[in-house]
């Protein structure tokens, strides 16, 4: 079992930034690939952005490309996303989640998820 904990989520005008953070426990962290999901109200969760388990490949979806990145520390059990130039259409649930195999764009193949953290911008 993997547990995942997010934070970071709030209220932010739009322009401005944010980093969500999720920790994990439980299982050897560093075998996961690890994605983040969100999912805004009405809508279906779409894919954000994954990482592979050392950090060394990462993968955005169009939406956020250049705006957002993914990192991760190994060490801490604790991946990170932090999120610029948002915009108002960027509100959402965010959620984090884990793959023992290698990462996803398909939120049905990840293993573990967090709660979610709710993220809102204003215009």
């Amino acid at each position: 079992q993997v547990q995942l904990v997010e934070s970071g989520g709030g209220l932010v005008q739009a322009g401005g930034s944010l980093r969500l953070s999720c920790a994990a426990s439980g299982r050897t962290f560093s075998n996961y690939a690890m994605g983040w999901f969100r999912q805004a109200p009405g809508k279906e969760r779409e894919f954000v952005t994954a990482i592979n388990w050392s950090g060394g490949i990462t993968y955005y979806a169009d939406s956020v490309k250049g705006r957002f990145t993914i990192s991760r520390d190994n060490a801490k059990n604790l991946v990170y996303l932090q999120m610029n130039s948002l915009k108002p259409e960027d509100t959402a649930v965010y959620s984090c989640a884990a793959r023992h195999m290698g990462w996803s764009t398909l939120s049905y193949e990840y293993d573990y998820w967090g709660q979610g953290t709710q993220v809102t911008v204003s215009s």
